[in-house]
């Protein structure tokens, strides 16, 4: 019963109905609220004057309705303009709906006949869907009464009371004993037997328990409502057209004459069963509606567990990175206490070591002293040659470095945190919702894939029943020689060719999908074998798979080729290069055989510098082959290929050189120190140089000065020989010093460490200089 109270408030004054009215859009309003809001229209928009012109209800109701309310105000407002329908401001009800505040009260010495009427011309909006209803000749009459809304309210208002009290009493009244059904009276006791005795007429009289009393007044019958535009007539027939109960005298001379009519208690009984038919309905809605409530309750309960068990995990992740962490940092400053000791070891060992040399050479010094006192001749020369040696002796040793330190007091370790950093910001919850399968194993084409000199072309496709969607392919080769499998192209193309494998080598491919679900499983593994040599014509080449083996044709068209790159975490191994026709990028990463011609085994390069690994102060430009810095210090840049076999040689020209600064050329590991100079620590072999020298440097190193510099317009060459494992260095197509490193192993990607002084440009693609290949004839 409490939640039907909202049912039966009035929405503008938010109290139980009073004499409620039934408008035409099926909504309740309160006569006397409904007599607050009425809004006076112009005369000519009167209905009258509207059936005159020919404008229909409905489009008056619109233009009504328009004039009336506005997007920019939920309110309601009045006809500006007219003296009797002067512009109000609008005030919110209960209910929350905005109306037009309630006329004035009247003064109190006017009877309440002497309200104002309706005035002539009057509109009403409904406050619940803001239809404007157009008032006829008999204003609000013309509204029907919704007794039964009366009835329910009565009887929601007496079950709500309190204990039933006399209704005779004239003070304070007691409590109700009886209630006279004839009399529709509740009598105490006292007020019984002195209005109510029982004799005479009032003995016949049915006297009950208040209880009863009360649920008798509910079933006793009602008021009979009375025809709107008849009001000395009960309604005896319902209009099926108009859908509202009429007297006989609007069938027989008003505006139901023509409309089909019916029985009203056949009708009442018809609408009854349909309305318990609909609530069948709606109770079913509202009974799912309480278990969804409990679902929901339970859900609460649910999602605080959950959340005390995800902040416990959460927890304990975090103090295992923190814990990780402490580990990490323990480690550190144990290598920091090493370097430390280090350090102090090998200054005080010089220290030990200068200071007895220092005793020998102060005593020698005292003995050549008191030697020179001597006023003997003879016995003088016979130890002055000898005295003279140790001490030209004793000056030279002291002049070898002696006097140079041999450690530096700088701590040459410099903690990256940048990516951890990075890493603990993009630190974050992932969450992942299975929308669709995982994509079917690709299968390879194996009539579309073969191999030219040292590239190989790949084709595949999706099973033919597959119905799962593929966002992309994976494609991955191992190193040739058996090791890891690596990914190679990652993109929607079906086919690919990847260039730069080495020649005569044997490399296992694979494919997978993946969508947003998953990766699939990987296809079956495909065998390739490269070309023995530049010099061989293009073969067909059998690619043994497991329990097959297949022949395969000339390489088709296909539709991107890829440039072998660097193996390093976070970047693509392979740059994507599309092109309508075969491209043809010759390796950089052969095996040579020193007993061939060095001419005709050398490898061809096409590489630029990498933005991607490089120091943040870098600058880029002419497609990434020029860098330059914008700090004073010393900064370092990769290429973008690596290389782990073959002769590799190419040039940096010099296009700016102010104030005489060190730049270094070399290669690098990948993990090389990005803000110190190249060849700092043990990650880079380099040769800096100024326009005077040049050294090479290696783990902070520095050997072979040699005399010679460079200046703008200058050229260094870097030639990397993996076959020989040596690295050397040219100043304008002339070897700069001897052989620089040797028993170079591993993978080297060409490097360069420069400041805001100087500008270099890369030059690829070049053949090895003469003073090398003369070098070699010669050997």
């Amino acid at each position: 019963m409490d939640e039907m109270e909202e049912e039966l408030k009035c929405p503008v004054c938010g109290s139980f109905y009073r004499e409620p009215l039934i408008l035409p859009c099926s909504h309740n309003l309160c006569q006397a609220c409904a007599r607050n809001i009425l809004v006076q229209t112009p005369e000519a928009e009167s209905p009258q004057s509207r059936r005159a012109s020919g404008v229909s209800d409905y489009d008056y109701l619109d233009l009504d309705k328009m004039s009336l309310y506005s997007e920019a105000d939920s309110g309601y407002g009045s006809y500006g303009g007219f003296a009797s329908a002067p512009t109000t401001p609008c005030q919110k009800s209960p209910n929350g709906v905005r109306v037009f505040p309630p006329a004035a009260p009247p003064p109190p010495h006017l009877p309440p006949a002497a309200l104002a009427p309706v005035p002539r011309n009057a509109c009403l909006t409904c406050p619940q869907c803001h239809r404007s209803l157009i008032l006829d000749e008999r204003g609000l009459r013309g509204f029907p009464k919704n007794r039964v809304l009366e009835g329910v309210i009565d009887r929601y208002q007496q079950s709500k009371a309190a204990a039933l009290r006399c209704q005779l009493c004239e003070k304070a009244p007691k409590e109700a004993t009886v209630m006279c059904e004839q009399c529709d009276v509740f009598y105490c006791e006292p007020c019984r037997l002195r209005c109510h005795p029982p004799r005479g007429p009032l003995a016949k009289h049915r006297l009950v328990p208040p209880a009863q009393g009360r649920v008798s007044r509910r079933l006793s019958p009602r008021k009979i409502s009375t025809c709107t535009d008849h009001e000395l007539e009960n309604h005896s027939m319902y209009c099926v057209q108009c859908k509202m109960p009429v007297c006989y005298q609007c069938l027989e001379e008003g505006k139901h004459s023509s409309h089909e009519v019916k029985a009203l208690g056949a009708m009442w009984k018809l609408h009854k069963s349909q309305l318990s038919q609909a609530l069948n309905g709606l109770s079913d809605r509202a009974k799912e509606a309480k278990e969804f409530l409990v679902q929901l309750r339970n859900m609460v309960q649910q999602i605080q567990e959950n959340s005390v068990e995800f902040e416990a995990c959460l927890v304990a992740q975090c103090d295992a990175l923190i814990d990780a962490l402490n580990r990490r940092k323990a480690q550190l400053l144990s290598r920091v206490n090493k370097e430390h000791e280090h350090k102090l070891k090998v200054v005080r060992d010089q220290i030990s070591h200068c200071t007895v040399k220092l005793r020998q050479t102060t005593g020698l010094m005292e003995y050549c002293l008191e030697v020179i006192k001597e006023n003997d001749p003879s016995g003088f020369l016979q130890i002055s040659d000898a005295l003279i040696r140790r001490v030209h002796l004793t000056e030279d040793q002291w002049g070898k470095g002696t006097l140079t330190p041999r450690m530096t007091t700088d701590f040459d370790l410099n903690l990256d945190s940048a990516p951890l950093l990075q890493s603990i910001h993009q630190l974050d919850f992932v969450q992942m919702k299975a929308s669709s399968p995982v994509p079917a194993p690709p299968i390879l084409q194996l009539e579309e894939c073969c191999t030219h000199n040292n590239s190989a072309t790949l084709s595949w496709k999706q099973p033919p029943l597959s119905t799962v969607q593929v966002e992309g392919y994976i494609l991955e080769l191992d190193d040739g020689n058996g090791g890891q499998f690596r990914e190679v192209y990652v993109g929607k193309e079906t086919m690919c060719t990847v260039d730069g494998l080495h020649f005569n080598s044997t490399y296992s491919a694979r494919v997978k999908a993946f969508n947003k679900t998953g990766v699939s499983q990987y296809s079956k593994t495909l065998v390739l074998q490269t070309s023995e040599d530049t010099e061989s014509e293009e073969q067909t080449l059998p690619f043994p798979v497991p329990l097959e083996r297949f022949q395969l044709r000339r390489m088709s068209p296909f539709s991107s080729t890829l440039n072998l790159q660097p193996s390093f975490s976070g970047r693509s191994y392979f740059e994507l290069r599309s092109s309508s026709h075969p491209l043809s990028l010759h390796s950089s990463l052969q095996s040579l055989n020193s007993a061939v011609d060095i001419k005709k085994l050398v490898a061809v390069a096409w590489f630029s510098f990498d933005p991607g690994s490089a120091h943040s102060d870098i600058l880029f430009s002419n497609d990434n082959l020029t860098v330059t810095c914008n700090s004073y210090d010393d900064r370092v840049v990769l290429g973008k290929t690596g290389f782990s076999k073959g002769l590799h040689y190419w040039e940096l020209s010099i296009d700016r050189y102010d104030n005489h600064p060190d730049p270094a050329f070399g290669v690098a590991r990948v993990d090389v120190l990005k803000d110190v100079m190249l060849g700092k620590d043990d990650k880079a072999w380099a040769m800096y140089v100024d326009n005077n020298r040049s050294w090479f440097m290696h783990n902070n190193s520095h050997t072979n000065r040699t005399e010679g510099g460079i200046t703008k317009g200058a050229t260094v060459g870097v030639l990397l020989d993996l076959t020989r494992r040596t690295l050397t260095f040219s100043i304008n197509e002339d070897q700069q010093g001897p052989v620089a490193f040797e028993n170079m192993e591993g993978l080297f990607f060409p490097a360069v460490s420069l400041n805001r002084n100087v500008q270099v440009t890369l030059h690829t693609g070049l053949p090895v200089p003469e003073f090398y290949t003369s070098r070699a004839s010669m050997q």
